[in-house]
């Protein structure tokens, strides 16, 4: 398994809380201005990986709202789908 693809393997199984702290960590980062050139661009990659992982994330749920069945008579919906985070 390449550099690559062991990253995106371990983004792909982050929560979208998890990847988001760990994207404003490596925002911090960048800002302060604390790592080296190579250090920064592996970072930013890192980064760009796990934004890209947030918005599927959020893509995901939005669609799974839109799926809910809100009865017009104002009860609660009579069903729902099962939230799978693999299906975009």
């Amino acid at each position: 398994m390449t550099n690559t693809a062991s990253a995106d393997a371990s983004i792909k199984g982050l929560s979208f809380e998890d990847a988001l702290t760990e994207l404003e960590r490596i925002v911090a980062s960048l800002e302060r201005g604390e790592v080296s050139l190579d250090d920064a661009i592996a970072a930013f990659e890192r980064g760009t990986a796990l934004k890209s992982h947030c918005e599927a994330r959020l893509e995901a749920a939005r669609m799974r709202v839109e799926k809910i069945k809100a009865p017009v008579s104002g009860d609660a919906p009579s069903e729902t789908e099962n939230f799978d985070p693999d299906q975009s």
